[in-house]
């Protein structure tokens, strides 16, 4: 992820950290407007950095994810990640050219299909820095990059979803604060927000011992690639992870625990 110099929460930032904190569960004070993604998605682009791609890519397991709910159950996933970028390094314009991505693919046995032209993606899931949306210096970059995109990928009719992004293991207070600005930033530009960060948050106060982090403290484990995926399931098909099927090669009882963490995050995110 983007390191600027080292992270300081402003005094009125932590004290809103604190102060958010002190009821649980966590979550942002301002409610989300958009509740529900409509119809069920055919096709994903994914737009983020390496909290993206670690883990052989958090699309990659989603995808998975979702065809273990059963054999009618598929989802076309396309990943596209810069390490350490904002969202506003990301060309979107270029991206969903016409003729560009998903063009074609590999099916069976290394077949090239062609696509049909038109539309490639019905939904854009995107995720800012880790810092980012809550950083005093690129705070209005995010809100920004967010409306723009946002109003872009429905001209285009695409829905646009942001992906709430989790706390550093040794700062949890950027959670409340992330959350609230991502659930601003959604309400702002008419997108769907997954509430990632706040599974995180649950999943580290509900299931002992569990290791969501890299040594780094920053970029998930694959238990955190699994927590992203369900959260990012139970926000965008608004059923249940639990029980499916698919755990990522984790213990089966640690991808019970996270299952069940991502759907009670999605559950109390869009409480009304």
């Amino acid at each position: 992820m983007r390191m600027p110099p080292i992270f300081r929460i402003s005094a009125l930032g932590a004290l809103l950290g604190a102060l958010l904190l002190l009821s649980p569960p966590l979550r942002a004070q301002t409610k989300p407007k958009v509740t529900e993604l409509g119809r069920k998605p055919e096709s994903i682009l994914w737009v983020g950095n390496s909290f993206f791609y670690y883990n052989n890519s958090m699309h990659g397991h989603f995808g998975r994810l979702v065809a273990s709910a059963g054999p009618d159950s598929r989802v076309r996933g396309t990943s596209v990640t810069i390490s350490g970028s904002g969202l506003d390094w990301h060309d979107l314009e270029s991206l969903l050219r016409p003729g560009g991505l998903g063009r074609y693919s590999f099916v069976g046995d290394n077949e090239i299909r062609f696509n049909p032209p038109g539309r490639a993606f019905d939904v854009a899931l995107m995720m800012d820095c880790s810092q980012c949306p809550i950083h005093p210096q690129l705070q209005g970059a995010f809100h920004e990059a967010a409306a723009k995109a946002s109003k872009l990928l429905r001209q285009k009719g695409i829905r646009p979803v942001l992906f709430m992004s989790w706390a550093y293991k040794d700062k949890p207070d950027m959670t409340a604060l992330l959350a609230e600005q991502y659930t601003r930033a959604g309400n702002a530009g008419g997108a769907l927000v997954v509430p990632a960060g706040l599974a995180f948050a649950r999943a580290v106060a509900k299931i002992p011992g569990v290791e969501l982090y890299d040594a780094d403290k920053r970029h998930p484990s694959l238990a955190g690639t699994y927590l992203g995926a369900c959260a990012v399931y139970a926000t965008l098909y608004r059923k249940s992870p639990v029980g499916l099927g698919y755990t990522a090669g984790l213990e089966p009882a640690l991808a019970a625990a996270l299952q069940a963490a991502a759907q009670e995050a999605v559950q109390d995110y869009f409480k009304p």
